[in-house]
């Protein structure tokens, strides 16, 4: 199975669903999905309506292998079933797409100009259940704030040093340092990124593989040189905060990038929505993004 979701990540046509919301940003998913926070008063309960909403996205027709080669899902995702299957099985048996586990836990404070993940100290546990669970991947995201060249180095040095645990564990890392799109100086910090990037994967065998997820660049085309490396899979891109137009706008100038939205796919979505309604919006933000991503 690892060797056919690696030839579809690497050549396959479509992006990435970021499905991926953690303890801390679940409620503002929800809260967008149109479930306020009144709706639920402990975390097993939220935890269960984000579930049944990731389970309306993965199961509606709209969510099919023709635009979607992966998605990100979360650890309490992984863990559960849709129609009986855990999600991982469900998503390649039945729709065709290869599934991720995120494994950071979240962000540190800033510290020169960036946010370095916390320690994962269950790491090797999550690698051992990822794979039972059938991962093809893993996503883990860090933060960069300033054109910093210690601090975007720190960040890159600790995604890979992480990254090559995960390739050791038979999984692929998709390694992401988001530039803020906010971030004053964002073309600055992208030129330090790509050249700690590059240190780093000349520096994998030629049978180590990573996957990069970055932010949209500044000047199209920036990432060229990491996406035509060796030891990459595929480079996707976030929506880091712009809507769902002004994304695929950014992306579709960008040769071979594809992307990995979560807000962006989800944006139109409401829990008030009949099932026509849902799959109608799903479609059309799932068509919009394939688009960006492919036609270029």
């Amino acid at each position: 199975m690892q060797e056919k979701f690696f030839e579809q990540m690497k050549n396959g046509k479509g992006f990435i669903a970021a499905l991926d919301q953690s303890g801390g940003s679940t409620p503002k998913a929800l809260a967008a999905y149109g479930v306020p926070e009144s709706e639920y008063s402990t975390e097993a309960e939220m935890f269960d309506l984000v579930h049944e909403m990731r389970t309306r996205i993965i199961t509606s027709p709209s969510f099919d292998s023709e635009h979607i080669l992966g998605a990100i899902l979360f650890e309490q995702t992984m863990d559960r079933k849709i129609e009986g299957q855990y999600t991982g099985d469900y998503l390649a048996n039945e729709k065709g797409i290869v599934p991720f586990l995120k494994v950071d836990k979240g962000l540190a404070d800033i510290s020169d100009g960036v946010q370095k993940m916390k320690p994962i100290d269950d790491l090797d546990d999550k690698l051992e259940r990822a794979n039972k669970r059938g991962m093809f991947g893993t996503k883990m995201r860090s933060v960069i704030k300033e054109a910093n060249h210690d601090g975007i180095k720190e960040v890159v040095d600790q995604q890979f040093e992480i990254g090559k645990k995960i390739i050791d564990a038979g999984l692929v890392p998709i390694i992401e340092p988001e530039v803020d799109i906010h971030s004053a100086d964002k073309e600055q910090s992208e030129e330090l990124l790509k050249q700690e990037i590059k240190k780093h994967l000349d520096q994998l065998a030629e049978n180590e593989f990573v996957m990069l997820k970055l932010s949209v660049p500044t000047v199209a085309n920036h990432y060229q040189e990491l996406i035509d490396h060796p030891q990459v899979v595929r480079v996707v891109a976030l929506s880091g905060g712009y809507s769902r137009d002004e994304a695929n706008q950014k992306l579709k100038d960008n040769e071979g990038l594809i992307a990995s939205f979560s807000r962006a796919l989800t944006e139109n979505l409401n829990v008030s929505q009949s099932d026509e309604e849902f799959h109608a919006a799903l479609k059309e933000a799932v068509e919009s993004i394939y688009d960006a991503s492919v036609n270029k």
